[in-house]
């Protein structure tokens, strides 16, 4: 079954570049993303926009879309999925992989996409745009690791390449006009994906961070970014501020606290280390055990058990799995991705919660057996 050119179990199966833990300070940093909210002239914002004048949008911005993707992604050929006509797995997959929102993208009992939404990304899905989610364009560069001013400046090459063919909504005074005022001036938001087990070990020192990431005027969120929760001990953090600030600087204020922030999590990882040796070890061996055996495992209890792995690899406690691999898994035991990996006639509509617990502890089982 394909979709768009998109054969979901193939597309399923393979490694977004992004994710690969080869960036700078990547035992604690999984990505970072750099986004642009742009609105064009000539249309209402999109909590105004008709079905009709957002499907005429999408058609208009195809091309251009996909040719700019292409021209700063990192690889040669690029994809179009409109969400309206995609099926309910599909949109899964992407959800998943970090390229669409919920918004954009609803499944199930959420409500449904109307026409003119679409997204457009390369085959290595370090650059993608959102059409009419929030705004007409979010566009949208994943890097691994702490590569915050890479991620920006290929953003921003993106940018500059659709500039010319559009006419976006700009004020000389405001900057560029967002429907959320708070997006206005910029339109940048940054973030960086963190993983921080020993710091949620440790809940006092965690709420510690949190408490000065927000003094500064950053947020943290969820896995999945805004009213997502924390599993797996990953965080998102962001800027919340885009008026008044240069790109640059918005990047740097980031930038500065997620390195402090991982010297903090580094320092308490080693003080773990020295002092309790004995109880990570203990749970690392019972997370892996767990993984081996489990008929059944929800999402949240096997990113839970995979951190405890993660944090293994990293600490010289365990060398079962390679990190790349680990990463692989910690995106395929999603709801979407075990459903396009188990199936052999794949359905469009999403497994019974029950059943893709079974799947994604088979799953598991496989991955990690002997090792």
């Amino acid at each position: 079954m394909a979709s768009h050119g998109i054969d979901p179990q193939r597309f399923a199966a393979r490694l977004p570049n992004w994710i690969v833990p080869k960036g700078p300070d990547s035992d604690v940093v999984v990505s970072s993303r750099v986004r642009l909210a742009r609105n064009l002239t000539g249309y209402p914002f999109v909590s105004r926009l008709s079905p009709e004048r957002a499907a005429e949008m999408s058609s208009e911005l195809r091309e251009h879309l996909l040719a700019a993707v292409e021209r700063c992604g990192a690889s040669d050929s690029s994809h179009w999925v409109d969400i309206h006509e995609s099926e309910p797995v599909l949109r899964l997959l992407l959800r998943e992989r970090h390229l669409v929102s919920r918004d954009l993208a609803p499944v199930g009992e959420e409500r449904d996409a109307p026409p003119g939404r679409a997204v457009a990304f390369d085959q290595s899905e370090t650059v993608s745009v959102m059409v009419n989610e929030e705004d007409h364009l979010r566009i949208q560069t994943l890097e691994s690791g702490l590569d915050l001013e890479h991620a920006w400046k290929r953003c921003e090459a993106v940018d500059l390449a659709l500039e010319p063919r559009l006419q976006v909504a700009y004020s000389e005074q405001h900057g560029y006009l967002t429907c959320c005022p708070t997006n206005v001036g910029t339109g940048l938001r940054a973030s960086v994906m963190l993983h921080l087990p020993a710091l949620s070990l440790v809940r006092v020192e965690l709420e510690k961070v949190f408490a000065a990431v927000q003094r500064t005027g950053l947020a943290v969120r969820g896995l999945y970014g805004e009213g997502s929760r924390a599993f797996g001990d990953y965080y998102q953090i962001s800027n919340q501020v885009t008026l008044g600030r240069s790109e640059e600087r918005l990047i740097q204020d980031l930038s500065t606290m997620v390195t402090a922030i991982v010297r903090f999590e580094r320092s308490v990882r080693a003080k773990l280390l020295g002092e309790r040796r004995s109880a990570l070890v203990d749970r690392v061996s019972r997370s892996l055990g767990l993984l081996r055996t489990a008929r059944a495992m929800p999402t949240d209890g096997a990113l839970a058990h995979l951190s405890n792995l993660r944090l293994g690899v990293h600490s010289g406690l365990w060398s079962g799995v390679a990190l790349e691999r680990l990463a692989q898994v910690r995106v395929q035991i999603q709801k979407g991705h075990i459903q396009a990996l188990t199936q052999k006639e794949l359905t469009s509509e999403p497994m019974e919660a029950s059943e893709r617990d079974r799947w994604r502890a088979a799953y598991l089982r496989q991955t990690l057996a002997d090792r």
